[in-house]
């Protein structure tokens, strides 16, 4: 018996514990039955174990190099490092289905063993739901897309992954994406839980909010990896072309987004609930959409498989959870009524509507671009496709608005802001645009979207710095130093102050975009040995080439100095390498070398023997800043998803009579916290994303 077979049994295994599991749950719902639902939840665990058996059964096989399995010999070879053997478990389609079917599995399993924190007349129903998505999954590993299928005769060896996947971004890229699609699932479980049940207030929001907020987080690392691993991959000189699966991925992102602004409003004013429904709903719909548009292979892209049959299925399986979900929201829509109206536009409910509905309209615009030339196809009879410049000319405007709203909601009041606190709290972000909107052109800035797009950023920049002072300060007259209470402020207020961090970060990464897309420069130059080439500033001299074989690849790297300012600064070695088992199909080897917020990113297009090279340079500026933004945003998620404990009242350090730098804390009276609270509007429990 072959560990492929054990997998194979674990796959049959876990579709009948999934199966079960759904039908126990609802009986234990419509019975009242706890002892039916916690036979349920212990079925959930079943599967998270069968799940866990077959993904490590396919893993034992890559590592033991058994290439009878088909999928085995198609995604590995003996040349292969064991890292890059083992991430060939989700480096196809079987395997990256089967990748989606854990993570499912495993979050399901979380869930049910924290249930006792949810609303309990949710929980059978969404174990339901989630078992339901589950016994698709397994339907369709076990019949159409099984990554155990063993071959008559084994060959020798495999075949090997593709070449661009041979990369530390393999690594880490492809997980974290394919466990962001999945783990929007709970809360449309939870969404459907709540619509079959009724229980549409706040709570099951209240259930879903940290779920939600995981999910963001790993879609925003799953976003920004992916777009490092373009950047330092593929050697284009950029690290987001708007291609349609990386569109798809960023789908569920933005209204995942919007949702978790718009769910402030309701529990606050308790308005938005259709709203909030449709968003979680169509966060989930976007991720099987894209799941689906990567394994049909309908759209043209480089990240796609090729065309399958399993494409046919995950359309079917789309068009059921649009029916059904459509279907329970008609029916739940009389209790969805607002509980308030809106009383101001200039209000933080506001402008958190709009905010949602720019971060719609750029879905919307997206997934138009995505889906065009599919359009376009059925209509006219020819595929017209829709390039960057369609995306950067509709979303480019639309983020410009929805950075400058981000700056402007921290600093309005709920329900209505009077002029007078407007203008107040408005003038320092006002006064840092201006300023930066003065200095730019005279730093040779000259473009006006570029300038346009800085003046916002640093406007929201001084609205976030404007509320962190205020609270620091205010806790700093209360007897705590400036850093202890700026570290104060995040851990009591971690969902406020958690947003902010996100908030700085998405400026921070768009300073970057707007840097590296307005201000990029390219140039190439075939070189002889000993020549040179001048770029903006720096100078890069071609000594020559060598050329390395290593086990199945063929490798040729030039030799470049680099200056700065005629300041020599060292060697690079940008090259390709060839690999054999893949009909010598090439992939760069990019040197990317940074000066500052400076790339200097150079890559060899051509050679000709040992001493002729052509060098492709692009010099990008203020790069860097989307790689620390993207970090600084996954801090500030994980800040806000962090669970706060309770709150006794706020306490401050004051020095003992006599003893110099001995602290004992103190509690003011209850008056004055709450005049602490209000002055700086910590009074708001919500979260800022």
């Amino acid at each position: 018996m072959h560990f492929s077979d054990l997998g194979f049994i674990a796959l049959i295994l876990g579709l009948v514990f999934a199966v079960y599991t759904g039908c126990v749950a609802v009986l234990g719902a419509l019975r009242k039955s706890t002892r039916l639902v916690a036979s349920a939840k212990r079925g959930v665990l079943a599967v998270a174990f069968f799940l866990v058996l077959a993904s490590a059964a396919l893993i034992i096989s890559f590592l033991s190099h058994d290439f009878g399995v088909s999928y085995v010999a198609q995604h590995s070879n003996l040349a292969m490092p064991w890292y890059f053997t083992t991430a060939a478990f989700y480096g196809g389609q079987e395997g990256s289905l089967l990748y989606w079917a854990l993570m499912l599995s495993v979050f399901s399993a979380i869930f049910a063993l924290t249930a006792r924190r949810t609303v309990a007349v949710l929980v059978p129903y969404a174990m339901t739901t989630l078992m339901a998505i589950e016994t698709f999954l397994l339907i369709v590993l076990i019949t159409v897309s099984s990554p155990f299928v063993r071959l008559p005769v084994a060959p020798p060896d495999g075949v090997g992954l593709n070449p661009l996947l041979m990369d530390p971004g393999m690594l880490i890229h492809p997980p974290m994406l394919l466990m962001g699609y999945m783990s929007f699932s709970i809360p449309f479980a939870f969404a459907v839980a709540a619509m079959i049940t009724g229980k549409l207030d706040s709570a099951w929001l209240r259930s879903i909010r940290r779920w939600t907020l995981a999910s963001w987080s790993i879609q925003t690392a799953g976003l920004i990896l992916g777009a490092w691993w373009a950047y330092h991959v593929l050697g284009w000189g950029g690290y987001w072309g708007w291609d349609p699966v990386e569109n798809a991925a960023l789908l569920p992102w933005l209204t995942a987004t919007a949702f978790l602004h718009s769910t402030m409003v309701q529990e606050r004013r308790g308005m938005l609930k259709v709203w909030n429904l449709v968003l979680v709903v169509a966060s989930f719909t976007l991720a099987i959409f894209g799941t689906f548009e990567v394994r049909s292979g309908i759209i043209s892209s480089v990240h796609s498989f090729a065309y399958s049959d399993i494409g046919v299925y995950f359309l079917v399986f789309l068009v059921i959870i649009v029916v059904f979900s459509t279907g329970l929201f008609l029916y739940r829509l009389p209790k969805l009524r607002p509980e308030q109206e809106f009383d101001s536009v200039v209000s933080r409910e506001g402008i958190f509507l709009l905010n949602n509905l720019l971060l719609v309209g750029i879905a919307f615009a997206t997934l138009w671009g995505t889906i065009f030339p599919l359009i376009s196809a059925a209509l006219r009879r020819e595929t017209m496709t829709v390039g960057p410049p369609f995306y950067e000319s509709v979303n480019g405007p639309i983020f410009i608005v929805l950075i400058l709203a981000m700056g402007v909601g921290p600093l309005l009041a709920w329900r209505r802001t009077s002029n007078r606190a407007l203008w107040h709290n408005l003038a320092i972000p006002a006064l840092a645009a201006a300023l930066c909107a003065a200095v730019l052109p005279l730093a040779g800035v000259r473009d006006i979207w570029a300038n346009v797009g800085f003046a916002v950023c640093a406007f929201t920049a001084g609205a976030i710095f404007y509320e962190l002072w205020r609270g620091m300060l205010v806790r700093h007259r209360h007897g705590e130093a400036y850093p202890l209470a700026l570290y104060m402020l995040i851990k009591r207020y971690r969902q406020r102050y958690g947003g902010y961090i996100v908030h700085l970060g998405l400026v921070m990464l768009a300073v970057g975009v707007i840097g590296s897309h307005f201000f990029q420069v390219q140039q190439v130059n075939t070189l002889k040995a000993g020549q040179q080439m001048h770029v903006a500033g720096y100078t890069l001299k071609y000594i020559g080439n060598i050329e390395e074989t290593g086990p199945g690849t063929d490798t040729v790297r030039s030799i470049v100095q680099v200056w700065q300012d005629n300041q020599y600064q060292g060697f690079i070695y940008p090259g390709r390498i060839f690999y054999q088992s893949f009909g010598n199909q090439p992939a760069s080897l990019i040197s990317i070398t940074t000066f500052g917020l400076t790339d200097v990113y150079v890559l060899l297009a051509d050679w000709n023997g040992a001493s002729q090279a052509t060098i492709r340079v692009f010099i990008n500026p203020l790069t860097s800043l989307v790689w620390y933004g993207g970090a600084l945003m996954l801090i500030g998620g994980v800040v806000c998803w962090w669970p706060e404990r309770r709150r006794k009242g706020i306490q401050v350090n004051s020095e003992m009579p006599g003893i110099p730098g001995m602290a004992t804390p103190l509690s003011p009276p209850a008056t004055t916290v709450k005049q602490v609270e209000k002055q700086v509007g910590l009074d708001d429990k919500e979260i800022v994303v």
